[in-house]
């Protein structure tokens, strides 16, 4: 099974960008398609907070990377901004599901990471400017 992984052109960058697999194999998705499904995915990861930070789970940065495979199976990398995070075995589910509802996804696995542990320098400037943390 071959990834392909989401371009840095398809992605935000900055602090809060995932990092972007190595694979540069060529996918069997279509372009356009793979364009779609990166946007879908991305504004999907979006929809989900963190109930104690009033900014999506992307603009905070803790999603690390993103993958989807040929067949259309995306792969998720995610951290918490501590470990002890009171909703730390709700979180991945939420990513997953709402990745889940973008049409042309086959199935979703989020994996729990905290190497390297998350900081704010993470915070996109759009989740600074909620937090009241911009300067």
């Amino acid at each position: 099974m071959t990834d392909t992984p989401l371009t840095a052109a398809d992605m935000e960058t900055g602090p809060n960008a995932p990092a972007i697999g190595e694979n540069t194999d060529k996918s069997a998705i279509p372009q356009a398609e793979l364009d779609r499904l990166t946007t879908d995915i991305i504004a999907a990861i979006k929809t989900v907070y963190d109930p104690e930070i009033p900014s999506d789970v992307y603009e905070i940065g803790l999603i690390y990377r993103i993958d989807m495979d040929d067949n259309r199976q995306v792969d998720i990398d995610m951290t918490l901004t501590a470990p002890g995070c009171p909703v730390a075995g709700e979180m991945p589910g939420w990513v997953e599901n709402a990745v889940n509802t973008v049409e042309g996804v086959s199935g979703t696995t989020v994996n729990m990471v905290f190497d390297p542990p998350w900081t704010p320098d993470r915070l996109s400037e759009e989740a600074q400017i909620a937090l009241g943390w911009y300067v």
